[in-house]
């Protein structure tokens, strides 16, 4: 799906598996105020808490920023938005198992390097250059010595960057 087709699905998704409903409800009791986005995703803007450190966050089509709506409607920062549009959608297909699914890929990318975000399923799924990660980090030392942690990374050689680089 793709297009207006999926924006529509996506808002309709988030919205019956409630995780818009709870976007909304972090939004409005922190004091940020709910702005019509592009593509079918709402814009809270002057999100005030410091816990998640990030600039931007989403919850089901609820983007969360502590910046203005038009700082991220900015044609500069469209990648951006695309980025956390692109949550929106994995909220529409996990719906609440978004969070415990998403906090163990988490996990498991601290594990495995210093990020949470550069092996997370979900951040590599929604553009790590989009969302301003880094593409790749080094492999902690305990998964550089185990050769299935290589083999499951296509990294038999111990390399953490693709080969040519």
């Amino acid at each position: 799906m793709a297009g207006r087709g999926w924006h529509v699905t996506r808002t309709v998704l988030t919205a019956v598996n409630g995780t818009t409903l709870i976007g909304l409800l972090i939004a409005l009791s922190t004091g940020a105020r709910v702005r019509r986005g592009r593509h079918g995703v709402l814009i809270a803007e002057n999100y005030r808490l410091r816990m998640p450190p990030a600039t931007c966050f989403t919850v089901g089509s609820v983007i969360i920023t502590k910046r203005t709506a038009e700082w991220l409607l900015a044609e500069e920062r469209a990648r951006l938005l695309a980025h956390e549009s692109r949550h929106a959608g994995q909220y529409a297909v996990l719906g609440p198992l978004f969070w415990p699914a998403y906090w163990l890929a988490c996990g498991w990318s601290i594990a495995l390097t210093t990020s949470y975000g550069v092996r997370n399923w979900f951040e590599r799924n929604a553009g790590l250059a989009d969302g301003h990660y880094p593409e790749d980090l080094p492999l902690r030392p305990w998964a550089l010595r185990r050769p299935w942690a290589l083999r499951m990374f296509g990294r038999e050689d111990g390399r953490t960057t693709p080969p040519g680089t």
